[in-house]
């Protein structure tokens, strides 16, 4: 049985003048990744002065102004490249990145990409429910092939990206999936994610019941959960079935966790900064140096 402190977490956490109720539609499994959050922080003991949450735009866009953390709203597709800048310069901070499907791999693509590829230090979370939310139900670029939008009122055709493969195929240190039926699962890989020093990449499959759930009429709310429970199965699941049984089905699990790469800003201050410093024979008061720099 919990405490009354234990239970009361969200009093430690959010921002309760801001915005409340919230913008999410009811059933929305946003509002489950973000308790998730604010409980693998807990668990964690981390100071909520020490994390920074960035976001860029849509529904996930919006979970920064209820978070009592540094936090940064950013423009659409861009979230990873200001969290990129802020980790540069607090390197010490833990940095969660906060998106959609739509915002980190249609216009953030790239940004995604190379995030993972410079492995920096960011804890990206992406909420995948495949299609544009917020804007009306167009189809994004994890839209399951023949699902219906406002954008493929005959079916999409175009081939979905699988979020934690492209990561994992880009380099980042910790991959993992999961959805927001498997609540307690996601909130463990979220803890995981935050301690692993290089890029880590936690998606949340949690699909649209308002847009791509009623245009393709598979059900309310509930019975949507209900999909995400029936239709995904563990890694290790995967692994004992065919490629034929596998299809369509939701993977979860860790897919990558590796400690054989160095985090990018410790080789930019290593290999770059000192360099740099050495060269022209500039000394720096300690007052000057990175927080890194003066803990070390």
């Amino acid at each position: 049985m919990k405490t009354q402190s234990e239970s009361r977490i969200h009093e430690r956490y959010l921002r309760h003048t801001k915005k409340f109720p919230n913008v999410w539609c009811a059933g929305c499994g946003i509002g489950i990744v973000l308790g998730a959050i604010i409980r693998a922080v807990d668990d964690l003991g981390l100071d909520k002065n020490d994390i920074a949450m960035v976001s860029g735009i849509g529904c996930t866009g919006r979970m920064p102004v209820y978070v009592d953390f540094n936090t940064l709203h950013t423009t659409h597709g861009r979230a990873l490249a200001f969290a990129t800048g802020l980790k540069l310069v607090r390197p010490e901070m833990k940095v969660i990145v906060v998106m959609g499907d739509g915002d980190a791999l249609a216009i953030g693509g790239n940004h995604f990409i190379h995030a993972a590829r410079r492995n920096i230090g960011l804890t990206a979370i992406v909420v995948n429910n495949a299609t544009y939310g917020m804007t009306g139900g167009q189809y994004s670029p994890t839209t399951p092939p023949g699902a219906l939008s406002t954008t493929a009122p005959y079916g999409h055709i175009e081939p979905p990206f699988q979020i934690a493969e492209l990561a994992q195929c880009a380099g980042a240190a910790f991959v993992a999936r999961s959805t927001v039926y498997h609540v307690d699962e996601l909130q463990n890989y979220i803890a995981r994610a935050l301690q692993k020093e290089g890029f880590s990449l936690v998606e949340a499959i949690s699909y649209c019941h308002t847009t791509i759930g009623r245009l393709n009429r598979w059900g309310t709310a509930p019975e949507m959960m209900r999909r995400l429970k029936e239709d995904s199965i563990t890694l290790r699941q995967a692994e004992r079935m065919s490629p034929e049984e596998r299809a369509g089905k939701i993977i979860r699990g860790i897919l990558a966790d590796r400690d054989d790469l160095t985090e990018y800003t410790r080789r930019y201050y290593d290999e770059v900064v000192l360099r740099a410093r050495r060269e022209i024979g500039w000394n720096a008061p300690k007052s000057e140096l990175p927080v890194r720099a003066v803990r070390e």
